[in-house]
């Protein structure tokens, strides 16, 4: 099944079934008004889901309406907690090229992992604001899943019936705001704004044979500005969805509706290019001494999609662009407000 969020002026937005050839959608807010809900009961809605998904797909379903992606929210606008993977090792090894971190890093028996903000997603066709292009801004390819409740301590071997569903997620980092925040080793907080998501999210079977051992066995394509910049395959995970999962539940219970990231996409062959720009300048950093690629700009457009063996879009696909944020408003009347008791103290 194929579901997607519309924009419908709420925080939540509003639930749909998308058929599998991405061209109609029809409501489920009868059963739940909105998706983490059906999330949070899906054991409840699944066989009229997949009832209605079947005739959806069939073109028998009465209330069926064009599916305009542009007009999507993220799957979930907001969600109980964002916890972010790094499982690519060509990643990890050129991102301690790109930090200028020790080489003597110990060796890695479990996920690295950070919570990222959930309170607050974009939709894979919204303009995404941010202060400043110092900040270093660059994107991050990735896979996530959603999931139901995960009880604490739970097996890796028992966390594949906990995933509901996939979507492709673009994880923005401001790097030079980073590599300050992961020195001082207390976790990532101006480094990382929201993300944006692809505009459906599937389950684990619409990806067929290629969703194999908590993987996704086919190729991102990532492109900057109508340049493709990265066709990269999720095969080459160090650890699982699955493994994942039971890192994040280790101490504490996942809510239903937790989102979890596979970490920027990354494959070891480097001529298959690249997930994130800070990859791109630590190879050039490697053959040139220097990086020479910049971070993007204000403007610059990503677009993010993952394609069958049949060439068919299985989530849509992100594409967005980066946008300098207002300015703080002004409040004259507050600042009045104060001048008048700053007077009142004086006198």
């Amino acid at each position: 099944m194929k579901f997607a969020t519309l924009e419908d002026g709420t925080i939540d937005g509003h639930p749909v079934l998308v058929s599998r050839d991405l061209r109609w959608a029809a409501s489920v807010g009868d059963l739940a008004p909105s998706l983490l809900q059906l999330i949070e009961r899906w054991d409840t809605f699944t066989a009229e889901l997949e009832r209605r998904s079947a005739q959806l797909n069939a073109a028998v379903l009465i209330n069926r309406k064009r599916f305009e992606p542009a007009k999507t929210a993220a799957p979930l606008p907001r969600a109980p907690q964002w916890l972010d993977g790094s499982t690519f090792p060509s990643h990890g090894a050129r991102m301690v090229k790109a930090f200028g971190l020790s080489d003597r890093s110990p060796k890695i028996d479990s996920p690295l992992m950070y919570q990222g903000v959930s309170d607050s997603f974009l939709g894979a066709h919204a303009a995404m604001p941010l202060p400043s292009e110092e900040h270093g801004i660059d994107l991050e390819a990735e896979l996530a899943v959603i999931t139901a409740e995960v009880p604490m301590n739970s097996s890796s071997a028992n966390c594949a019936r906990h995933i509901r569903l996939l979507t492709l997620v673009d994880d923005v980092s401001l790097r030079n705001l980073q590599s300050k925040e992961m020195s001082l080793g207390f976790g990532m907080i101006h480094s990382k704004p929201t993300c944006v998501f692809s505009p459906v999210c599937v389950t684990p079977d619409e990806l067929g044979d290629a969703w194999c051992g908590g993987k996704m066995h086919l190729t991102m394509r990532i492109e900057l500005n109508g340049r493709m910049i990265g066709q990269l395959s999720g095969s080459e995970m160090a650890f699982t969805f699955t493994d994942l999962i039971a890192h994040g539940a280790r101490t504490r219970r996942l809510s239903a509706g937790t989102i979890v990231g596979s970490g920027t996409f990354s494959n070891a062959d480097s001529t298959r290019g690249i997930g994130c720009i800070a990859e791109k300048r630590a190879l050039e950093m490697m053959e040139f001494g220097e990086p020479r690629t910049g971070w993007l700009r204000f403007g610059d457009r990503v677009r993010m999609e993952v394609r069958n063996d049949q060439g068919e879009s299985i989530f849509g696909a992100i594409d967005h662009t980066f946008i300098q944020a207002p300015a703080p408003e002004y409040d004259l009347n507050l600042e009045l407000n104060m001048a008048t008791e700053d007077l009142k103290e004086v006198e």
